[in-house]
């Protein structure tokens, strides 16, 4: 298997792969993985309070750290172990089960120290709120580079266990700018801060909060309005070319990850095939869709396939997929890929052996995942390939 593993169980490696990839520290993870060993033995779902405590347990000792850095004026120093530690909270939160008294506190260390840490380190990253409705959706813009004038921008979608935070940590926020791109990662319904602190359930019909996101985005001014892109992440491959396909004003898409139809996946996995993201799995998805029950949430789930719906994108559209994902199956990149009969410049992408990335989203290395995704925005929205020499 590609990804790192540690334990016996899909779940808790990827969990770890995600923070290897963030920017945790191998050191700090394997203090707090060795304990966990024989927990893990039990299953995917036994012994998350006890993941949650040794992961809780190094961040806080992080932010202790950070403290004296702090008293010492040495801020960007305590901004990258309160990063490191707001990581950790976060991965530690993202596998509890839904109900645990202690997900919500743990989550917003996990934002505290996300915004206290990124300003301490310099990052060039802001948290805003677009208006939906009579609420909000929490956003973290990050800049383009380099670019004089209005800039091209992509909206960055989480899947179904993300949030921006983690969005932001794979990076390609980072590939983009310098790319001359900026880059808009959304805590969309179901995820993040708006399912956590807003009560906003997921839907299939991803349009409805796509275009508020793109018109709030578009009218920046350090934004180009006529070269916005979006992609997303996982179940972002399912609500990424929906929105575009019904929002003709971006201007390219590309999913990291194809999606296409979500909801045979859930049968699927009904019958135990294919791998969960995530411990406690139908309790989650209940709560990510606002479910009481099982058929409340099989009902709710019902609309996420992408039949007749790419054929309506008329923008260039790229489709990457692992060729080793173990959650969803590699034959959705091509229905995916076959359906974007429209699009004036369609592509697709499968990262095989030879070079990685080859797991769901490319969990065992997100590297090739993010440099060919900001390769494409920045070839058709207009950035930057490189330096010359």
């Amino acid at each position: 298997m590609a990804m790192f593993n540690y334990f016996p169980n899909y779940v808790w490696n990827l969990t770890v792969s995600i923070a290897l990839g963030s920017g945790g520290q191998i050191g700090e993870i394997m203090d707090m993985c060795q304990p966990l060993l024989e927990k893990a033995k039990n299953g995917e779902d036994a012994g998350t309070r006890d993941f949650m405590i040794a992961w809780v347990g190094v961040a806080d000792k992080l932010i202790g750290l950070a403290e004296e850095e702090e008293a010492e004026s040495r801020f960007f120093s305590a901004g990258e172990m309160r990063k490191r530690a707001a990581l950790y909270y976060i991965v530690a939160e993202r596998m509890q089960g839904q109900g645990d008294p202690e997900r919500l506190v743990t989550y917003k260390k996990g934002l505290a120290n996300f915004e206290q840490g990124t300003r301490q380190a310099g990052d060039k990253v802001q948290r805003f709120e677009v208006p939906y409705g009579d609420k909000v959706i929490p956003v973290l813009y990050t800049p383009a580079e380099g670019v004089e004038g209005p800039a091209p921008a992509v909206v960055y979608l989480n899947g179904l266990d993300s949030c921006k935070e983690l969005l932001y940590w794979s990076w390609l926020p980072h590939e983009l700018a310098k790319r001359g791109i900026a880059t808009l990662c959304v805590d969309q319904p179901g995820t993040g801060e708006s399912l956590r602190l807003l009560d906003l359930p997921a839907h299939y019909d991803s349009e409805k909060w796509g275009t508020p996101i793109y018109e709030w985005l578009a009218a920046r001014d350090d934004v180009d309005a006529e070269r916005i892109g979006i992609t997303g992440i996982s179940l972002g491959g399912y609500y990424a070319p929906r929105v575009c396909a019904n929002e003709p004003r971006f201007a390219s898409g590309a999913v990291w990850g194809a999606n296409h139809n979500w909801a045979e996946v859930q049968q699927k996995r009904l019958k135990r095939e294919g791998e969960n993201p995530v411990p406690h799995y139908w309790d989650h998805v209940k709560w990510v869709f606002g479910a009481k029950d099982m058929d409340t949430f099989f009902e709710k789930a019902a609309g996420f396939c992408l039949d007749g719906q790419m054929e309506k994108i008329k923008v260039p559209f790229l489709v990457t997929h692992g060729s080793k994902d173990r959650q969803i199956a590699l034959d959705y990149a091509h229905q995916s890929y076959d359906q974007l009969v429209n699009s004036p410049n369609r592509k697709l992408k499968i990262f095989t052996e030879r070079e990685g990335g080859v797991e769901h989203v490319g969990a065992d290395n997100m590297s090739f995942g993010r440099n060919y995704i900001a390769d494409w925005f920045a070839e058709t929205l207009g950035g930057r390939t490189g330096v010359e020499g």
